[in-house]
This record gives structure tokens, C-alpha cells and sequence, in this order.
């Protein structure tokens, strides 16, 4: 597809960017840069009009919301943490997937208030636990998560879960499902209306990668 208007499209490094990016080339968009090899943080694309921002995964809804990017892609647990302010998410992605659960020692105690929750998942600890009409206090952290029941800082966690060898090795379990994690397409609503039909078309390009994708899983 052509593109006649200035699009940028907010994507962070690792596992999502190398996802994206076949959806991206089904939709004729190539980085020019390789972002584990480069330095640069606005990656020209084969479309002069086209750039890609590389950002931490947790500012991809804010760069979107504000403006700084028309779309970008964010997994669902960032954008349960950022609220959606500012975005339309017409898209799920099917990458990246992942579970988010609660987890602790085997046999500890999921009910009963007071419970104190290690998670840098805070809205959506919170939201899960409000929902079953529990009353708990969240203690932030910003990784290790494992390590805060076998320390007693915490008697459980909340976290991202994939294969479940990390808390294994730690001596935890998953014990209770939250919700089914994956990325998802996140557009700025004034793009949405101003680059309406450039972001129709993108949209659908990368809606038929995601369908031609999963015949193959």
C-alpha cells in the first residue's frame, strides 16, 4: 500500500518488535535499521512517509495517546495498566502471548482480606481482587517478583506467566487464572479521525496478516 501521509508507529525492542514485524512486511512496511543493531530510536522505513519509534513497552500508550505516535502495539497487561486513556484498540494482534496470574507457595491461602500482593500490576491485582470482593493491600515492584513470598514481603504475586518455569524454580505455582495476555494494535483517536483512511487501510492489511497467521498456528 502507498502512503501519502506522515504515519508513525510506536513499537519496543524484543519479543513484540520481532512479531510485529511480519505483520508489518504483509502490510509492505520494512525497517531500513535493525534495532538490536542500532542506536537510532526513529527508524526510517521503505516508505519515506512511514517511521517506526522505539520505546519502552510501558510508554507505547502514552506516546499513542498523546500524539507522539498515530498506532502503536502494546500488550494488553501495559494497557490495563495505563487505563486507555486516548486510544482505540480495534486490534487484537494474537502475539506475544502470555497468561497473567496469580501465584505464590503451593497451598497458600487465596481467600480472606488483607492479603498483601507483590505485582507491578497494579490495576489489574487490584481490579481482580475487588471483583471477588476481597480487600488487599498491593505492594509495587518493578521485577523479581518471584522473590517476594519466599522473603515474606508478600504472601502472593500477580504476574506474567509463560511457561511457569521461572516460579517453578523458585518454588511457586501458578494457583489462580486472571486473564489471557497478548498485544494488541492501539490507534491516537485524532488519528483515527484526521488519518482515517490510511489507518482504515493499514488496519486491514494487518487484520488479514493476524487472519493468514492463525491458519498456520
Amino acid at each position: 500500500m502507498n502512503f501519502d501521509i506522515p504515519i508513525t508507529i510506536a513499537l519496543s525492542k524484543g519479543r513484540i518488535f520481532k512479531q510485529t514485524l511480519p505483520l508489518l512486511s504483509y502490510a509492505g512496511i520494512e525497517p531500513l535499521d535493525d534495532p538490536d543493531s542500532s542506536r537510532k530510536l526513529i527508524l526510517d522505513t521503505n516508505h519515506s512517509q512511514v517511521k517506526l519509534l522505539i520505546i519502552r513497552a510501558t510508554d507505547v500508550p502514552t506516546y499513542v495517546q498523546w500524539g507522539a505516535a498515530d498506532l502503536g502495539v502494546a500488550g494488553k497487561d501495559v494497557l490495563i495498566e495505563h487505563g486507555g486513556e486516548g486510544l482505540y484498540e480495534p486490534l487484537d494482534l494474537g502475539i506475544a502471548r502470555c497468561r497473567m496470574m496469580v501465584a505464590g507457595a503451593a497451598g497458600a491461602k487465596l481467600s480472606g482480606d488483607r492479603l498483601r500482593i507483590a505485582t507491578k500490576y497494579v490495576n489489574a491485582a487490584r481490579n481482580h481482587f475487588a471483583s471477588k470482593g476481597q480487600q488487599v493491600e498491593i505492594i509495587k515492584l518493578y521485577g523479581s517478583m518471584e522473590l517476594a513470598p519466599l522473603v515474606g514481603l508478600s504472601d502472593l504475586i500477580v504476574d506474567l506467566v509463560e511457561s511457569g518455569n521461572t516460579l517453578k524454580a523458585n518454588g511457586l505455582v501458578p494457583l489462580e487464572h486472571i486473564q489471557h495476555i497478548s498485544s494488541r494494535l492501539v490507534v491516537n483517536k485524532a488519528s483515527w479521525k484526521m488519518k482515517h483512511d490510511t489507518v482504515i487501510k493499514l488496519l486491514g492489511a494487518i487484520r488479514q496478516a493476524v487472519t493468514a497467521n492463525s491458519k498456520f498456528e
